[in-house]
């Protein structure tokens, strides 16, 4: 008879799930195209944001220290945007993200960037972007 190795059960890991913050259809004025003429001109963009973070501490204290500032995101997503003179919304998409994620320590980011009425028939088109982990 060999001897048999008693096996401890490995700690479950603890699955941390994150809670979303979003902001939808913020409008911002912008040099954005590959035309001249849009190179001459602002158009509208619209933002919709969803960002990861854990809400539990904010929801404890009810204070804004303690919370993603919506605001805030707000303010410096639409200042970068309206100083912006990129060509493609496939940029424009990828910087706000950076900016979330580097400045506001988002872990995960969805971006939605459309142009309305940019095509004929069409509402909107545009980019819809992931970056980050939401564990």
């Amino acid at each position: 008879m060999g001897t048999s190795a008693i096996i401890e059960p490995r700690p479950q890991e603890i699955a941390i799930s994150m809670d979303i913050i979003f902001l939808n259809a913020l409008q911002v004025q912008a040099v954005i195209g590959i035309f001249d003429w849009e190179r001459r001109i602002k158009q509208t963009v619209s933002i919709d944001l969803e960002m990861a973070t854990d809400i539990r501490k904010a929801a404890d204290s009810d204070h804004i220290d303690d919370t993603l500032d919506y605001k805030a995101v707000s303010k410096r997503i639409a200042s970068y945007v309206e100083e912006s003179e990129f060509q493609l919304v496939e940029t424009l998409a990828e910087r706000i993200a950076e900016i979330l994620m580097q400045e506001f320590h988002v872990p995960w980011v969805k971006v939605k960037l459309t142009k309305p009425g940019a095509i004929r028939g069409a509402r909107d088109v545009g980019v819809l972007i992931e970056r980050g982990s939401k564990h």
